[in-house]
């Protein structure tokens, strides 16, 4: 018998939320983002489903944008974290890749190679995030060592730290200090990510880069009219395996950390941390079996998590139980563990089957 626990991604919502950030900025380009394996949604399946709407794509590393080539997909991809080393440069050239260049040691290492015009360069600036990129004042004669050295410098890029807060001041500092620094240098622009598309209109520039919200999931802190739209793409599900009727006073799971109050009916179902549901979730977190919420209760195990069914009806073995999806975000799931929605959905692990709709 096999387990019935499936993340079901929903290709067409994908879709959806990809038109919704085009439509959100009509003057742009928008590059599909889907590092992560697509932020736990599949790299190749997300990709196939996007490469007829989407102009390219961006993946974390030189692997990611491999395994695209590998499977046929033929968009240009953008590699975030650049190269380390030649033989990445060379695979990246032979594979007609894209680069992002944030570092002076990795423009030594192109000015090194002998490969000059076979890769589109972005050139990222740190403008105030403190991660990645060229400091400002170095910019201009970065991009001049690159150009005179015959590389094709495509974009001038950044990346907002802030931007998931309408309130904080720290968006409009950094975008001041961008625009500052490409001014006079005429090529494309790329600053948006999901929350400044949803959020900053002023960050919107020739390309956009949308990830989460691709995933119908707002990284916003507070609700945006702007994410009214998004339709979540993964559901993640599994199966009742056992019923029981504790009595009150007994406890239920590892470290009995929750005990009955009063006659309850336990489901056991068949998921836990190793399939990548958060063990720190926590008693009360929200379950969806037969349109009806099922607390958690106890600690999650390996492989079995604990429901209260409690008053539940027509409730059986093999019903089907909704972890997140549709019925139960995600992102409500990761505030009961506290954590966030990103390592949600990127730890669901490769065990678990991908089941692709439509």
């Amino acid at each position: 018998m096999h387990r019935k626990t499936v993340a079901v991604v929903d290709l067409d919502a994908i879709r959806e939320n990809y038109a919704l950030a085009s439509a959100l900025a009509p003057q742009s380009k928008n590059i599909a983002v889907i590092k992560s394996n697509a932020y736990g949604h599949g790299i190749v399946r997300v990709a196939e489903a996007l490469q007829e709407i989407a102009p390219a794509f961006a993946v974390a590393n030189i692997n990611e944008a491999l395994e695209l080539r590998s499977a046929g997909i033929s968009r240009p991809v953008l590699v975030l974290d650049g190269a380390n080393d030649i033989q990445e440069y060379e695979e990246a050239a032979a594979n007609n890749l894209q680069l992002v260049v944030h570092t002076v040691e990795q423009v030594s290492q192109l000015l090194k190679s002998r490969l000059s015009g076979d890769l589109p360069l972005w050139l990222k600036v740190d403008s105030g995030m403190h991660r990645l990129g060229l400091m400002p004042d170095d910019l201009k004669s970065t991009h001049d060592r690159l150009r005179n050295g015959g590389f094709n410098v495509a974009v001038l890029c950044t990346h907002l730290a802030c931007a998931d807060s309408v309130a904080s001041g720290a968006t409009k500092q950094q975008l001041d200090r961008f625009k500052a620094c490409v001014s006079g240098l005429d090529l494309p622009l790329s600053i948006s990510n999901s929350a400044g598309i949803l959020a900053w209109p002023e960050s919107h520039a020739d390309w956009n880069r949308p990830g989460y919200m691709l995933y119908g999931i707002s990284p916003m802190t507070t609700e945006v009219d702007t994410a009214a739209g998004l339709r979540a793409a993964m559901t993640l599900r599994s199966e009742i395996v056992a019923i029981r009727e504790v009595p009150a006073g007994e406890s239920v799971g590892y470290g009995a950390t929750w005990t009955a109050t009063e006659p309850s009916v336990i489901g056991t179902v068949a998921i836990g941390y190793a399939d990548g549901y958060p063990r720190h979730a926590p008693s009360g977190t929200p379950t969806l079996v037969n349109g009806q919420i099922a607390p958690l209760v106890g600690t999650v195990s390996m492989c079995m998590t604990s429901i209260d069914l409690t008053g539940h009806q027509d409730v059986a073995i093999g019903n089907s139980v909704e972890l997140w999806g549709q019925g139960v975000c995600v992102s409500e799931v990761a505030r009961c563990s506290e954590t966030i929605a990103y390592e949600l959905l990127t730890r669901v692990a490769a065990c678990v089957p991908r089941s692709y709709t439509p």
